[in-house]
């Protein structure tokens, strides 16, 4: 399982990193197959558990907050909304073998508002004034209190800190992820020209409130009963596994960046 790991993270950074520093349409399209695979993910695990969303509105309203995002002129942002909602609507009403209707059409929705607005921060992130430096910041700080928390609880974790949503994480594991993401925000802030107490303030509020992306898509797969959200990458499941804590650490960068440091 290991090796499968260093093994998709050697194939997967390298890109990653290359469509980060492109930007532009690049930078749009991989955001787009990410969250797209995410979106369909979140449906995925939905049915599974008995419900019924439909994916492709989910999918149409991810791809719509992206490209909103991306080209805000167009405006297309109010009347794709209100089309998805009429159209999924619509739909509903034909799924005559549906048993929860009215729970299947709102999954519909909240898979593609959940994972579609919070994706659209990375597009508006990198699109924006330094928009490559604060991507790189919400990325590292995110990589260095996941790799910490891992680390440190693998080490020291003994006392559970939440074992109802994610029997493994462990208080010293949590704090650990907090000091490491504290430490590489201030790193980070000083060497991209940001300042060591803006890289201090961003790293405490990501490596504090990242956490609760991946809590909160814990809470929905165990409710359905899975471990992963789909096992496309291997050793590490699915594309919604692996961002839920960056979906919540873009929007805590992009606000930061635009209401207190002003850029």
């Amino acid at each position: 399982m290991f090796i499968y790991r260093l093994l998709s993270a050697a194939v997967l950074i390298p890109i990653t990193a290359w469509m980060v520093y492109a930007g532009g349409l690049w930078f749009l399209a991989t955001i787009a197959v990410v969250a797209g695979l995410a979106g369909y993910e979140f449906c995925r695990i939905m049915r599974i558990g008995g419900y019924g969303p439909a994916p492709f509105f989910s999918l149409a309203l991810v791809m719509l907050f992206l490209v909103d995002a991306h080209y805000p002129a167009w405006e297309i942002g109010p009347l794709g909304l209100t089309t998805v909602i009429v159209l999924s609507l619509i739909w509903q009403l034909f799924q005559k073998d549906s048993s929860a209707p009215t729970v299947d059409w709102a999954l519909t929705l909240v898979g593609g508002l959940y994972v579609g607005w919070m994706a659209r921060h990375f597009i508006a992130l990198r699109d924006g004034p330094r928009g490559l430096e604060l991507t790189v910041l919400a990325a590292l700080i995110t990589w260095a209190g996941d790799t910490g928390a891992y680390a440190i609880g693998r080490w020291l974790g003994r006392h559970k800190f939440w074992p109802r949503l994610s029997p493994h994480k462990t208080w010293e594991g949590t704090v650990g992820g907090w000091l490491c993401g504290i430490a590489a925000g201030a790193f980070l802030g000083w060497a991209l020209g940001f300042g060591l107490a803006h890289g201090l303030a961003v790293g405490g509020l990501v490596a504090f409130i990242s956490p609760f992306g991946d809590l909160g898509i814990s809470m929905m797969k165990r409710h359905v009963g899975v471990k992963d959200s789909w096992n496309i990458i291997p050793g590490h499941g699915g594309f919604l596994d692996r961002i839920d804590s960056l979906l919540f650490s873009v929007v805590v960068v992009y606000y930061y960046a635009h209401w207190v440091m002003r850029i």
